[in-house]
């Protein structure tokens, strides 16, 4: 299948990308590398533009003969959508507003979407399925769930096929450590425990450990990007003109910060201190997957469900690339 892959060199699409190539698909990516990096995309497979630029997207999708859309490309920074919500209402709304006009002028009628479960919001009874409540807490959040509506309308009004994946917290590392996680800046949990490990910060700050879970700290769903990319192969396969879909892709076990800490400890075997701060606004205390849907609708297994494997995988790319893709373009 010809498949056009919008936030392709980011760290969730990217690894779908190459998945996608090792699977036979001709994939391309198309992405503004604004929190993307051109090395995780496989040589001669990327398009720079931004899907904000409808006439570009239009004529990369035809000239590729795109037969479906994988649209990963989003603003994602929770904290940058509070200070700054018209980068992201403008980037992810009106985005996917130009990648759906897009797509309708190429004849392109599939449409595989990376949302979030940020969009289930303080939801207090884990784990969630596919029909749980959504409640957005954050303008980030709320841009994705805007999406979805968005491309329900358009799949209305227009024949649109479209399968939504909500996933959980993305983790881990290529099998070969030589692709994986790089953000600036870096917020999420298992690279900044690695990257006290590798002595690049003094400690992890700790928000929270007071909430009503078994030792105090917030409890998520950690998922390898593997076994997220493997859900989007087996979706997209899925996705008729005609389909209308939603999966959670999730292991279905939560782990604890403390939980987690100790995982990289483990595998690493250095001591992570950490320091307790004050709670942030609206983490919720627990966020897990119900990924019964996934698992018996689409045959989907995660390979990845011990948190210290995942770890192990993390582990490899940060210590191999300690500064992520700089050092792989300084090696060059």
């Amino acid at each position: 299948m010809r498949i056009f892959v919008t936030g392709g060199a980011g760290y969730v699409g990217s690894a779908c990308l190459r998945l996608l190539l090792a699977q036979g698909h001709d994939a391309i990516a198309f992405d503004n590398l604004s929190e993307g990096h051109r090395l995780a995309v496989p040589e001669g497979r990327l398009i720079e533009g931004d899907i904000r630029d409808t006439a570009a997207l239009a004529a990369a999708m035809k000239t590729h003969g795109a037969e479906a859309v994988m649209h990963f490309a989003a603003a994602t920074y929770v904290g940058e959508s509070v200070t700054n919500p018209d980068h992201h209402y403008g980037n992810n709304i009106g985005g996917t507003l130009s990648l759906l006009r897009a797509m309708r002028e190429a004849g392109v009628a599939r449409m595989l979407f990376s949302s979030t479960c940020a969009t289930y919001g303080d939801n207090p009874e884990p784990p969630m399925n596919e029909e749980a409540a959504q409640i957005p807490c954050s303008p980030y959040a709320r841009t994705k769930l805007a999406v979805e509506w968005m491309i329900r309308d358009f799949a209305h009004a227009y024949g649109l096929g479209y399968t939504i994946l909500r996933y959980f917290n993305a983790s881990g590392a290529d099998g070969d450590g030589e692709f994986g996680e790089n953000h600036e800046p870096e917020t999420h949990l298992i690279p900044l425990l690695l990257q006290v490990a590798l002595g690049q910060r003094d400690k992890l700050m700790l928000y929270g450990d007071d909430y009503p879970t078994p030792d105090g700290t917030c409890i998520r769903d950690y998922v390898h990007t593997d076994d997220l990319a493997s859900a989007h192969l087996l979706a997209i396969a899925a996705t008729t003109p005609t389909t209308a879909e939603v999966f959670n892709i999730g292991t279905g076990n939560g782990q604890s910060v403390k939980q987690v800490h100790q995982a990289c400890e483990d595998v690493t075997g250095r001591r992570i201190p950490l320091q307790v701060v004050a709670r942030r606004p609206g983490d919720a205390p627990a966020l897990v997957a119900d990924p019964t849907k996934l698992k018996t609708r689409l045959g989907w297994t995660p390979r990845y469900e011990d948190i210290r494997a995942t770890v192990q995988t993390a582990w490899a790319w940060h210590q191999r690339y300690p500064k992520g893709y700089a050092d792989k373009a300084a090696r060059k």
